[in-house]
């Protein structure tokens, strides 16, 4: 899954250091968010998992007919400003409402947003995307502040009980495309559909109005253990000044950001001056005198690397979503299965090989590779896994290909997550200047915004047409980022003296 929970500045009062009453020992607080984040995911995820596809179905299959270009721009915009929204959601509760306010509301807005796109209208479309990235703004962040604001920062339990809270994470984004693409996709389902007189091309909207379930569930549990999160996420005390023109700057900041991206739909040439303007930072800061801004020169090239991993990752949704539904054979041992449950295989991996990966890094100790060699390696597994897809689009001119294809592709990227992305979040917190934590969390964020959207750039150019240009398409990406991984590793050296002594 995409970056884990990034939280914004934690709050440090604990609900009690000697809470041993949830799961594991840890704070009963833990329990309530690990099942509010997961029902969360799911309707996240599980909208996710079907969006793309609906958009380029044609009118007669339920869909909207959008060309693929066009819902790739739509879907890299959506999955770009879910991201880019939570340091907006993260100012507002640090300044004016409290994380726990803000997940409540959070969570109302995503499901009023999943429950309009029940609906078959196009206007009921773009306001359900519209409504999901607002909500998951104000919700993503804070939640992750609350399950730090559980522990002491002494806590020896706080680690642990993060990891407990990634599983959920996960968990949901497992289960979340196996409901709503049975309903999205699956023949016995719109056989129901006819049998209680329903419109069998409406089942995309039964698999929408299941996402807007999940979180409404989510939100029902919330609620109902309200007191378990009593100690943590207040809101700002009543006597305190509000910066409203901070918020005003921040807000006009994001919705710029959204709106210049949008625009390099049709002007790609902002994707490249976006690319000049991250190297001139990186360089200004590198030759600057003083350690902080080595530092924030080395954060900048984790961000730029960061961007590149995102911008092949997160095709998942849109290239390889169409990939799996046009030109796979999805059947397992006789079993078929709705393309859409493809969406679940990165899940299964990162269940499977995290603890692995926590394993080898205690194995290794002090061994273990550098932050920057780590990023190098998550960069070189993603490119493989494109690489790994061009025999199989040549083998899709004689019919679709087997499953393990993706099997492998979602392998390769799972293990270049599990390299970067959990390492990533770790060396931003090492790297931030004590007074610049929150902002270099928010540029952790914008690194998966942009690379969100750079994905939805690329995967305009996917068509399953043609087996050769299909082969060239993966091709083309995939030594791109192995351009970028050969780079990377040429500087590791440069980025750890930048590090200043930070592993």
């Amino acid at each position: 899954m995409p970056p884990a929970p990034v939280p914004v500045p934690i709050e440090t009062e604990p609900e009690s250091p000697l809470d041993t009453r949830g799961i594991g020992g840890h704070p009963r607080g833990l329990t309530t968010l690990f099942f509010t984040e997961m029902w969360e995911r799911f309707s996240y995820y599980g909208m996710r998992a079907l969006l793309m596809l609906f958009m380029v179905k044609t009118a007669a299959d339920g869909g909207l007919g959008f060309d693929t270009k066009t819902a790739a721009g739509i879907y890299g915009t959506y999955t770009m400003s879910v991201y880019l929204l939570s340091i907006l959601g993260g100012f507002i509760a640090d300044n004016f409402i409290g994380s726990r306010r803000a997940v409540l509301i959070g969570g109302i807005i995503i499901a009023t947003g999943h429950f309009s796109m029940a609906f078959n209208s196009l206007t009921n479309f773009y306001a359900g995307l519209i409504l999901i990235a607002l909500g998951t703004g104000l919700l993503k962040p804070n939640i992750s502040t609350m399950v730090g604001g559980l522990y002491s920062p002494t806590d020896e339990r706080r680690d642990a009980g993060f990891s407990i809270f990634y599983m959920g994470i996960n968990l949901g984004a497992f289960l979340s495309p196996l409901v709503t693409g049975y309903l999205a996709q699956s023949d016995g389902w719109k056989s129901r559909l006819v049998a209680w007189g329903f419109d069998p091309l409406h089942s995309w909207h039964w698999g929408f109005a299941a996402a807007g379930v999940g979180m409404t569930l989510g939100l029902v549990m919330y609620e109902l253990q309200r007191e378990r999160l009593a100690t943590v996420g207040h809101a700002p005390a009543p006597g305190q000044s509000r910066p409203w023109g901070k918020l005003g700057l921040v807000a006009i900041a994001s919705l710029a950001l959204i709106a210049a991206m949008k625009a390099s739909d049709a002007h790609p040439a902002l994707v490249y001056l976006l690319f000049a303007i991250q190297i001139a930072a990186i360089l200004f800061f590198a030759f600057r005198a003083d350690q902080d801004s080595k530092r924030i020169a080395a954060i900048l090239v984790f961000f730029f690397a960061a961007e590149i991993f995102w911008a092949i990752f997160e095709q998942t949704g849109s290239t390889i979503s169409l990939f799996a539904d046009r030109l796979t054979r999805n059947e397992i041992l006789g079993w078929s299965f709705p393309s859409s449950y493809w969406q679940s295989v990165n899940s299964i991996w990162v269940i499977l090989l995290a603890p692995v990966f926590a394993w080898l890094w205690i194995k290794f100790a002090a061994k273990q590779p550098s932050s920057p060699m780590k990023f190098t390696l998550g960069l070189l597994f993603v490119a493989l896994s494109f690489v790994l897809m061009v025999p199989a689009a040549k083998l899709t001119a004689a019919g679709r290909v087997g499953p393990l294809w993706l099997i492998g592709l979602f392998f390769l990227q799972t293990v270049g997550e599990m390299l970067l992305s959990p390492v990533g979040l770790s060396t931003m917190t090492k790297l931030a200047p004590a007074r610049l934590v929150g902002l270099v969390m928010g540029i952790w964020f914008l690194a998966a915004a942009l690379g969100n959207k750079l994905a939805g750039v690329l995967a305009g150019d996917f068509k399953s047409e043609n087996a050769g240009e299909l082969a060239t398409f993966f091709w083309h990406q995939a030594l791109g980022v192995g351009f970028a991984t050969l780079i990377l590793f040429a500087l590791v050296p440069w980025v750890k003296k930048l590090m200043c002594g930070v592993r």
